[in-house]
């Protein structure tokens, strides 16, 4: 299978539309920094501008609280940091990201600054064309970076995440990469709870994790600079 855009992509977040969904983003935030309930906040958006429902996904996933930009941002560490440190990666959120990314699919730059994707697991993950070139960009990067050891935590209850982590640890084993693939019934309280960076795009994990790298981006900007990416970061009203 491939992780390439899905069929309305080209209209749905087309260069004349960007204007209504940084709009959009900025009035979520907006609603939910005033203590809005997130789904009557989308709802009352999304009616606004007459967003469909992947246009209103796109943009749930790109908006933050600016209290959250301020959270994310003291926690987030730069690359000239990472040199010998340790890394939990949250591996089908990285992975997928990257994946996306090399078959041509739309990612998204949110509020906070970091990637996001548009593809997610819903119970199943399915090997793609690109899941080998993904990881083994993966790995050149973090290489490169200097990072490790690594442990890719999976979650087990999503099928396929045996067969991935054997082909991540044959990968890493022919590389010659310091990595662990572990799998876990709750991979997020694993990493929130871990003491080393996180590498994850996940909201929640970000607001929770001590520190946290936003690996795919990085991995992205070296294999694939071309990427299609919808920048979201609206950090001010884009009327203004």
């Amino acid at each position: 299978m491939s992780r390439g855009p899905a069929q309305d992509d080209a209209r749905l977040f087309g260069r004349e539309r960007i204007g209504d969904l940084r709009l959009a983003v900025w009035e979520l935030a907006w609603l939910l920094g005033r203590g809005y309930a997130e789904g009557s906040a989308l709802k009352l958006v999304g009616d606004r501008h007459a967003l469909l429902a992947r246009q209103r996904r796109a943009v749930l996933r790109s908006t933050c609280t600016d209290a959250a930009i301020d959270h994310r941002r003291n926690r987030r560490l730069r690359p000239e940091a990472l040199a010998g440190r340790a890394l939990a990666i949250d591996g089908f959120n990285q992975l997928i990201a990257v994946e996306v990314a090399l078959s041509g699919g739309v990612l998204l730059r949110g509020r906070d600054g970091v990637l996001r994707d548009m593809a997610g697991v819903h119970g199943s993950y399915e090997r793609s064309e690109q899941t080998l070139a993904a990881a083994t960009a993966i790995g050149e990067r973090l290489e490169a970076l200097g990072l490790g050891p690594v442990v890719w935590w999976l979650d087990r209850p999503v099928s396929n995440s045996g067969r991935l982590r054997a082909i991540l640890l044959e990968l890493a084993e022919q590389r010659g990469w310091a990595w662990e693939v572990e799998l876990a019934a709750d991979p997020d309280r694993v990493l929130i709870a871990s003491e080393v960076a996180v590498a994850s795009g996940d909201a929640w994990i970000l607001d929770e994790a001590q520190v946290h790298f936003d690996l795919a981006d990085a991995t992205i900007a070296s294999a694939c600079p071309g990427a299609w990416m919808l920048d979201l970061e609206v950090l001010e009203d884009p009327r203004a």
